[in-house]
């Protein structure tokens, strides 16, 4: 057995201990928001399971690198496993890399919804609204419910096993964030080998690259496999073609068939087809075939290239490529790609990359830990905190964006892009009661607009779909989506009359989607994408809702029913219910609708009556209520939570991501909210990445930067893996879930730069440990660039770039005041009443800002 020989971590007598100048650290020509240190994850040792491997993707295709292989997978809960155990012994001279492409689904295009089931909404609100028989309305909505959705598959794994004739020494494996490439290095005796690996979006293709130092050294052998069902035959002496299909359908958690849940079938379009098709170019030495393998013998260097397709066409069109066509459009790419020589690939690849990813810098000093190895350095951190891996957290939050969603792909999923078993966590799937909203809560404010374009597609197509639910399901106009939808945008309450209507019968996730469509119109000004990719989701989710709401008896509108997510309420008698009216988070998301629709429609000019009927509506909306701790109230009565720490926390939608409740323009809810996130977390709320994120996010509104601190650094204790990908508690151990990543990577942005309220915020939610920084390229409501340096706590100066010309609202951090605004003279402006300033600022021009 190989093992990597250990080395002592010496620290560099020259390492810094406190926070650097960043004026000496940073780049600072105009325009120039590229770092000059590193932003590399690293460690000693390969990944012994699937969860602490290094994602690359390109969008479409995905994989994840693991730097070897483990020793004995059978009796190590296998190379693959999800959950995040104790490491198991690996071997350096293996790799493995598993393999996705993000059209692979189970399943086909089919009417999930319950036919029978607008008979009973009725009865339904019936037994809220006039006999208050929250059980019996919990019952009824079962009777609601459809299919499940389908589940999001792994394409295969390519594995290579190299020949060396001693141990490996001084062994490393890395993801360098700067370039988007996974290297892994290693010596054996005198000869240095090195595997290196990156997905690029511009050549359809995942290339990975072996090479020794000395010539002639490279031995290996190269083949695939796959958990679906598949073959694998060698082409010609350089090429391997993977083909299979995948099932028919699976039953995910939940599902009354989730002891028997995968399903094939021979039938042409009843479960899709795929391939993987494979490439091996040798320089020096050969390359031979035999059966469903390569051998690479005396070689000095091999490129591999590999691409996939499916036979995915759509959404709306059953699956039924033949597989002839899928492997010909798989090889096709291949081809393609190979007409290009390995520097040459690189060379696009990280060109196309770094046009997204230089945008935005972030630098919070270093630390004496900072040259640790990355799993060090967070085993550590919770004892020492660090600013400076935050920032690697931050940057390696938007690498994953790019990664996993770009145009014309699918929007990032439930793991982004990557995933490798047939049976998946929660399916893959977009589960949209907010775990796929969260999923792009950075992509605007974090400069990474056209990585939302997948999300907005999405809701295209759920507007069509969601059509038909709000039809067959309710007998309503307009479209409405639920809480679990898959590639076949199944828009209807999933759960088969078994699920809890808690998460099943959740019916507010189009409004939410509405919310990114406008607020990239806020961050952009593109009047265009409003007219025509915005405005049309919008209007029919908000047809939709207001169809939707009933009277309440008192004069108000509500909803029934009406779901907080996945928390569950006393009802009277003290028994759990689940179903009631007016929950807050729908007021929320309906009053945002209406709102933004109406605004839409002055700002197009267009659809005054229907607006009007929006703002008639709007003013009867139920209004939010103070409970009796003081705290929001989650529900329209002051029920008590059956779980007080629950993760969801859908009744502080208005504080975030929504925009209703400020501190200054609702200071009364903005402390109620305040004392329903403090009971939460003092009930054990915030257990999971994603619910943490969204806690750092509301304290970020509280313009609390301490406290966001705080619940970062809970973050990185709890909720973050060895490679920094987030988890999720599943039993004894954890499994990913990608939502956390996102979430805190837009909070960290909130805590430097807010918009929301119609101010640019400057440092809201500054932490007293971050003492010095700089952040460039970040984004603000109204299509403008904001920079922000900070010394010793106190911001020292700003830069603005806006898009368009016209009068700009800015606030300097609290305690401080602007001075001056300057681009090629001095800016007049003038301080409002708040302590806000005005100024109008001229488009394409750079501000810059000096404070006090």
């Amino acid at each position: 057995m190989r093992k990597i020989t250990r080395r002592l971590f010496i620290a560099a007598a020259s390492t810094v201990t406190g926070a650097l100048s960043v004026r000496n650290r940073l780049a600072l020509s105009e325009g120039s928001v590229i770092e000059d240190r590193d932003l590399k994850l690293w460690y000693k040792q390969p990944a012994s399971q699937w969860i602490d491997a290094l994602p690359i993707g390109n969008g479409k295709l995905g994989a994840m690198v693991f730097g070897g292989a483990a020793v004995n997978p059978t009796s190590a809960k296998g190379t693959l496993s999800d959950c995040i155990e104790e490491p198991v012994p690996t071997d350096p001279a293996k790799e493995t890399l598993t393999l996705n492409e993000d059209t692979l689904w189970s399943g086909r295009p089919i009417d999930g919804n319950n036919r029978n089931a607008k008979n009973y909404l009725a009865a339904v609100r019936e037994a809220v609204i006039k006999h208050k028989d929250y059980h019996r309305a919990d019952e009824l909505c079962q009777k609601l419910q459809g299919l499940f959705a389908e589940s999001y598959q792994p394409a295969g794994v390519l594995h290579l096993d190299f020949t060396h004739a001693e141990d490996v020494t001084e062994y490393r494996r890395e993801l360098n964030l700067r370039d988007a490439v996974a290297t892994t290095s290693y010596k054996v005796g005198e000869v240095e080998f090195k595997r290196t690996a990156f997905a690029s979006a511009p050549d359809h293709a995942i290339v990975l690259r072996l090479t020794a130092s000395k010539p002639g050294a490279l031995n290996a052998v190269i083949w695939m496999d796959g958990a679906l069902m598949k073959r694998v035959e060698s082409k010609g002496d350089h090429g391997l073609l993977l083909s299979g299909k995948a099932a028919s359908h699976v039953a995910g958690a939940g599902h009354p068939d989730s002891e028997k849940p995968v399903t094939y079938s021979d039938v042409l379009g009843e479960g899709m087809y795929f391939a993987v098709a494979l490439n091996a170019v040798a320089e020096n030495g050969r390359i031979t075939a035999s059966a469903d393998r390569l051998k690479i013998e005396n070689a000095t260097a091999c490129t591999i290239v590999l691409t996939a397709a499916t036979g995915y066409r759509g959404y709306d069109k059953i699956p039924d490529t033949r597989l002839a066509e899928v492997q010909a459009c798989a090889v096709q790419m291949l081809d393609s790609a190979l007409r290009r020589d390995y520097p040459f690939l690189r060379q696009r690849h990280e060109a196309d990359y770094r046009r997204i990813f230089d945008r935005v810098s972030l630098d919070l000093g270093s630390s004496a830990t900072a040259g640790l190895p990355t799993d060090e350095r967070l085993k550590v951190f919770a004892d020492a905190p660090d600013p400076s891996l935050l920032a690697l957290y931050y940057h390696y939050g938007r690498y994953l964006m790019i990664s996993s969603s770009r145009p014309n792909s699918q929007p990032a999923n439930l793991q982004g892009i990557w995933n490798f078993q047939v049976v998946p966590p929660w399916s893959s799937n977009w589960t949209s009661n907010i775990n796929t909203q969260m999923n792009y809560w950075a992509a605007e404010n974090g400069n990474l607009s056209d990585c939302a374009e997948p999300l907005f597609n999405f809701v295209r197509d759920l507007s069509h779909t969601g059509a038909r639910t709000a039809e067959e399901t309710y007998g309503l106009p307009g479209w409405v989506s639920h809480h679990n939808i898959d590639i076949w945008r199944t828009t209807n309450p999933v759960g088969m009359g078994v699920g809890s209507p808690t998460w099943a019968n959740w019916p507010m996730s189009g409004p939410w989607f509405c919310a990114h469509l406008y607020d990239h119109y806020l961050f952009t000004r593109d009047k265009e994408f409003l007219r025509t990719r915005a405005y049309p989701p919008m209007r029919g989710a908000a047809e939709f809702c207001l169809a939707w709401l009933v009277e309440d008896g008192e004069g108000h509108l509500t909803t029934c029913p009406s779901l907080s997510t996945e928390n569950n309420f006393l009802a009277p008698g003290g028994k759990v219910a689940q179903t009631s009216a007016g929950c807050t988070m729908d007021m929320a998301l309906i009053r945002e609708l209406f709102a933004n629709c109406s605004a839409a429609s002055k700002e197009l000019g267009i659809d005054k009556e229907f607006a009007a009927k929006l703002e008639t509506a709007r003013a009867r909306l139920l209004p939010y209520k103070i409970g009796k701790y003081g705290q929001l109230q989650e529900w329209s009565v002051d029920f008590d939570e059956s779980e007080p720490g629950q993760r969801h926390m859908s009744h502080m939608y208005p504080l975030y991501p929504g925009s209703e409740i400020t501190l200054r323009g609702a200071p009364e809810l903005a402390t109620a909210v305040r004392v329903s996130l403090e009971r939460r977390i003092a009930h054990g709320g915030a257990y999971t990445g994603w619910s943490r994120a969204w806690a750092i996010a509301f304290w970020a509104r509280l313009a609390d930067g301490d406290k966001a601190w705080e619940s970062l650094i809970m973050l990185m204790k709890h909720s973050t893996n060895r490679n920094l990908l987030d988890t999720h508690p599943s039993g004894k151990s954890a499994i990913f879930q990608i939502d956390g990543n996102f979430g805190a990577t837009a909070a960290i942005a909130e805590m430097l730069v807010q918009s929301h309220a119609g101010v640019i915020e400057l440092l809201p939610a500054l932490p007293v440990d971050w003492k010095s920084g700089e952040v460039k390229g970040l984004r603000a409501r109204g299509a403008i660039g904001v920079d922000i340096r900070w010394e010793n706590g106190r911001a020292i100066s700003a830069v603005l770039r806006p898009d368009l010309t016209g009068e700009v609202w800015l606030r300097a951090p609290k305690g401080q005041r602007i001075r001056r605004i300057a681009a090629d003279a001095n800016v007049p402006f003038h301080t409002r009443e708040d302590g806000s300033m005005v100024a109008v600022l001229i488009a394409k021009r750079i501000y810059r800002i000096e404070m006090g």
